[in-house]
């Protein structure tokens, strides 16, 4: 070997060696869903925007290769959402640096025009691959992939979103085109990894990790019907997938066990998959969203100044009292949805001016927060019922009434309410139907208080769409429900709940 080719060699390892070739192990994939306008911690002392950045940097400062994932529904939930309508958390979206982002069904509750008008402002990639949005206001703000390089491998992240119909109110999606998730879901995938070359397919998702609906697609059947899937990062259905579980490992069609995550709700939870690149293994794990993070999150002075100005209409609603309950209950409990039941039931007679109103059916998804014991504020109530509904009375046979149960079984759980009692075996059939004590009869008919959202078939109650309509509101029915807390409290009464609405002498 001569002189000058030992000299080159030199110069090329010493080069090496002080500037080494940039070799990519690993990528950080942070992760959110399902935040629901949490902006301050949760009456829990869990979650909060400003502790979220703080983790999201800290990863980031541990690893340069990271990726932060919001998996949708990053509105509805919290009085900021009420008051601002998604001003707050889409201008948050920048500041705590998404790179990706997708739709939850929740950001369709203001229609169309409000995703377009925030969403047009956000920086980060915005995935579907599955709702074709030709010809509405998103065309062209939506993308079905997109693929980030490290050293030399690839990774592709796409988006799936849940159906809409029956989810979303039909007027809040108008024009936009569900392909269905299943189908293709797996085929980006091949795609990204047979034509666009990539080494890792991502599927983040808002379906839900088991179906809200029996028969619907979710992360779990995708999964197991897919050949190219290597990693999904769920949300929707609120689950707590835990690091280490054999939940968090399905196989897919060849047998693989490949990873699946979510984190909850309300932002107490931040994900992190650390995707090895060399190997394709995924290390899962989750940070607890709490006081441990206040300090970092203390350094933050402008985003928390920036937020004061949110602040100070929020903290006017929930430092209003306007009654005070017994006892708490959970939102998600029999026991809140019977009092809702019941309390709509006793506003609408004298509302609507319809005689003879047999039951209520509510939602129990319409119930957005928990009922504290003692003091119950303006705002605690408007975050229970915040959405944009009304009340309605509808005519419907027996047979009609049945198959709305019907539906509402196959959802999961009895219906059980001071007028209702409604009982299903394991298998989802009828064992018993009555209202105020007397059997459904299918050739009668009832007169039934319930929400626009389910009388126009929202949460697949198809069979209230068959009913005749005698009665629909002009007034939001969360504000109907404060006028009638204020007046029972006027009433020197207090509200409890056990199988029904109480009223109870102070």
């Amino acid at each position: 070997m001569n002189h000058r080719v030992k000299k080159s060699m030199l110069a090329v390892l010493t080069a090496a060696t002080l500037f080494p070739m940039a070799q990519a192990e690993h990528v950080t994939i942070i992760a959110v869903n399902d935040t629901h306008s949490q902006i301050e911690p949760a009456s829990d002392g869990k979650g909060g925007l400003l502790r979220r950045r703080a983790i999201y940097d800290q990863l980031r400062r541990e690893n340069k290769n990271t990726v932060t994932v919001h998996a949708g529904d990053a509105v509805q939930g919290t009085v900021f959402f009420s008051l601002y309508g998604g001003e707050v958390e889409y201008a948050a979206m920048d500041s705590l640096g998404y790179d990706i982002i997708i739709l939850g069904n929740h950001e369709f509750d203001n229609g169309l025009d409000s995703i377009a008008h925030y969403y047009k402002h956000i920086k980060a990639a915005k995935l579907s691959a599955n709702y074709d949005l030709s010809g509405t206001k998103l065309e062209g703000l939506f993308q079905p992939y997109i693929i980030k390089a490290y050293g030399d491998k690839r990774v592709g992240f796409f988006g799936i979103n849940v159906q809409p119909q029956g989810l979303i109110a039909d007027k809040n999606f108008l024009g936009m085109r569900y392909l269905p998730s299943e189908e293709v879901a797996d085929a980006t995938a091949r795609y990204l990894k047979e034509v666009q070359k990539v080494d890792y397919a991502v599927m983040v998702s808002h379906i839900g990790y088991d179906s809200y609906k029996p028969g619907d697609p979710n992360d779990s059947t995708i999964i197991a019907s897919s050949h190219y899937i290597d990693l999904v990062v769920g949300g929707h259905s609120h689950t707590v997938l835990k690091p280490g579980t054999a939940y968090c490992q399905i196989g897919n069609a060849d047998g693989k066990p490949i990873t699946v995550g979510q984190n909850g709700k309300s932002g107490k939870i931040v994900a992190v998959y650390d995707l090895d690149l060399e190997t394709g293994a995924v290390d899962y794990r989750h940070i607890a969203v709490d006081a441990s993070w206040d300090e970092a999150a203390g350094r933050y002075t402008a985003m928390n100044s920036w937020l004061d100005q949110y602040r100070h209409g929020v903290d006017s609603l929930m430092n209003s009292p306007v009654g005070e309950s017994v006892r708490s209950w959970k939102n998600s409990s029999a026991t809140s949805q019977n009092w809702v039941s019941d309390v709509t039931m006793a506003i609408i007679e004298t509302i609507s001016g319809v005689k003879g109103v047999d039951l209520a059916i509510m939602n129990k998804g319409g119930i957005r927060t928990d009922m504290p014991q003692g003091v119950v504020t303006e705002g605690l109530l408007d975050s229970m019922f915040p959405f944009d509904n009304r009340f309605v009375v509808l005519e419907l046979t027996g047979q009609q009434l049945l198959d709305a149960l019907q539906v509402m079984a196959g959802r999961g759980g009895d219906a059980v309410s001071k007028e209702l009692r409604a009982t299903f075996n394991d298998k989802g059939q009828i064992t018993q139907a009555k209202v105020k004590g007397k059997k459904i009869k299918p050739e009668r008919t009832y007169k039934v208080v319930t929400i626009d959202y389910l009388a126009n078939g929202g949460d697949y109650m198809v069979p209230f769409t068959q009913g005749k309509r005698l009665f629909v509101d002009e007034e939001k029915y969360g504000k109907h429900i404060i006028n009638y807390v204020r007046a029972l409290s006027a009433a020197g009464k207090k509200i409890d709940s056990t199988d029904e609405v109480r009223m109870v002498k102070k």
